[in-house]
């Protein structure tokens, strides 16, 4: 199976269908400039924000503007200014609970489920519960048929790119699914957003 083609209309339109059904909003742009715009036209400036690991938001220069602009308050910014040995248990206190946490999703399935994946887990307490907003970028050709098609996608096409892009960034350590989240529902109105993007950004 192609993992990197893009959903048809009639499978975008029945996904997010159920993600509404699912208490989950979604948009749908064309383009990775869009869907920046469309972002920090959702996000509002001054809000304290998390930019987890997301080869999307990098790619279309979200991630970037969040952290850089001076627009935003960026959890990643103080991270940058704390001492890892010192101040862990600071910092994860931080990365748990932001107003808002922006990144992506591994597999998205046809009756509104999404699949996220991490080897250390660092950024799930965010997108499961502690942070007021959930904003997550995602190409349509993440879109699945159910949650087994979301795992075999995981396994046979995430893993192999996620742990090139991991040696490069981490002087040769790769990655491993360690931990899978699965959000079958939200049920706080307005609390998740999908953004969803008619290009193959991200893995």
């Amino acid at each position: 199976m192609a993992w990197n083609r893009l959903a048809s209309e009639e499978s975008l339109e029945k996904t997010i269908k159920a993600l509404n059904e699912n208490g989950i909003s979604a948009f749908v742009v064309n383009t990775g400039a869009e869907a920046k715009a469309k972002a920090l036209s959702i996000i509002p400036e001054g809000a304290e924000v998390l930019t987890v690991t997301s080869t999307t938001a990098n790619t279309i220069g979200l991630a970037q503007e969040l952290n850089e602009s001076g627009n935003y308050v960026s959890i990643r910014d103080k991270f940058a200014h704390m001492d890892r040995n010192t101040q862990k248990k600071e910092m994860r206190a931080l990365g748990s609970a932001p107003d808002w946490v922006v990144g992506s999703a591994h597999a998205v399935t046809e009756d509104g489920k999404v699949i996220i994946v991490s080897q250390s887990g660092s950024q799930l307490p965010a997108d499961v519960y502690g942070a007021e907003h959930v904003l997550w970028i995602v190409g349509t050709h993440k879109i699945v048929k159910n949650v087994d098609e979301g795992f075999k996608r995981i396994y046979e096409y995430v893993f192999a790119l996620e742990d090139e892009r991991a040696k490069k960034a981490y002087n040769g350590h790769g990655t491993s699914v360690n931990k899978m989240l699965i959000i079958n529902k939200e049920s706080v109105a307005n609390r998740i957003t999908i953004i969803f993007v008619k290009e193959v950004l991200g893995f």
